[in-house]
């Protein structure tokens, strides 16, 4: 008899539970968002302000972390130009101009239907995993991939129409959010490359943060004028949420998922984030579900159970 394989790395508990943390994180990300940019202080924080701020946050986080574990052959790495490339490029995919879309696209559009637009991430994430890394899309992550894109579909359908906003805005904002997809994947794929194993975790994101945040305030200060900082506790706590937690340490947990998954089936988190988001409304916005959302949840569910459980196949 053939000895029973191997599960796959995506179900095993190293995968799933930094899997679980990151959707649990984002999912609350939109509200916090949200309140940066409708929050009704005495003070309104140009969006692009508010991403810098965001990065600064966890770029000085995560290059205290890296000062704390003295890895070996850091001093070295920042001597390397192919090491600022590829932290420079990160920087900008990822912490430039994927949140600055975001950003914008709130304004145009919920929250709610922004984090539903952005579970298509996993289309572009296999696409251009198999253009530029040689991965395979297996029937079963194919068949699970249409089974949560359907729930996806539905959400789409609950959120646009609960949007009080005109067609005009509404186009705008998924035009936006579109854009931010295109980048989140682009930095995505970067991570399962031969060159991103080459260079530690934690040095690598801090210096990809710290370049974005400084490219994130020369486009806010030319675009917007000098700094703006709200100094109401919600705000302050915002953004600290988001740059410690959200930031720092989903970033880190998601980009190691990715280097362990593939970038497909890493970004399954996007389709499972919009159903945590809206999940969160219900408790803090009054959400009310209907039997469209229910459904779209329910599918998407069952469409990432699908995926994950899916053996990445041999390039």
């Amino acid at each position: 008899m053939n000895a029973p394989a191997d599960p796959p790395n995506s179900t095993r508990a190293a995968v799933l539970v930094p899997f679980a943390l990151v959707v649990l994180i984002w999912g609350s990300t939109w509200i916090v968002i949200r309140d940066q940019l409708h929050g009704g202080g005495a003070v309104a924080v140009p969006a692009s302000w508010s991403v810098s701020y965001r990065f600064l946050v966890a770029g000085v986080t995560l290059a205290g972390v890296a000062a704390w574990q003295r890895a070996p052959g850091t001093r070295a790495l920042f001597a390397q130009s192919g090491f600022w490339r590829f932290a420079a490029t990160l920087g900008m995919l990822q912490f430039v101009l994927n949140f600055n879309f975001v950003y914008r696209a709130e304004e145009h559009i919920t929250s709610g239907l922004v984090a539903v637009i952005f579970a298509l991430l996993l289309v572009p994430n296999a696409l251009f995993a198999r253009i530029f890394l040689g991965q395979r899309l297996g029937r079963q992550l194919l068949v699970g991939s249409a089974v949560a894109m359907s729930g996806v579909a539905l959400l789409f359908v609950q959120e646009a129409r609960s949007d009080p906003r005109g067609p005009t805005e509404s186009l705008v904002g998924i035009a936006l959010t579109l854009c931010a997809v295109l980048s989140a994947s682009s930095a995505n794929v970067m991570q399962a490359t031969k060159t991103a194993a080459r260079y530690p975790m934690i040095p690598t994101l801090a210096t990809a943060m710290l370049i974005g945040a400084a490219l994130d305030a020369g486009w806010a200060w030319a675009t917007t004028g000098a700094p703006v900082f709200d100094a109401r506790p919600g705000y302050v706590a915002g953004v600290l949420y988001l740059g410690i937690i959200a930031s720092a340490l989903a970033f880190t947990l998601y980009f190691r998922i990715i280097r362990t998954i593939g970038p497909a089936k890493a970004a399954y988190n996007g389709v499972i984030v919009p159903v945590i988001a809206m999940l969160l409304s219900t408790v803090f916005e009054g959400y009310r579900w209907t039997l469209l959302a229910g459904a779209g949840a329910g599918l998407a569910a069952v469409g990432l159970v699908i995926a994950l459980r899916a053996r990445r196949p041999a390039r």
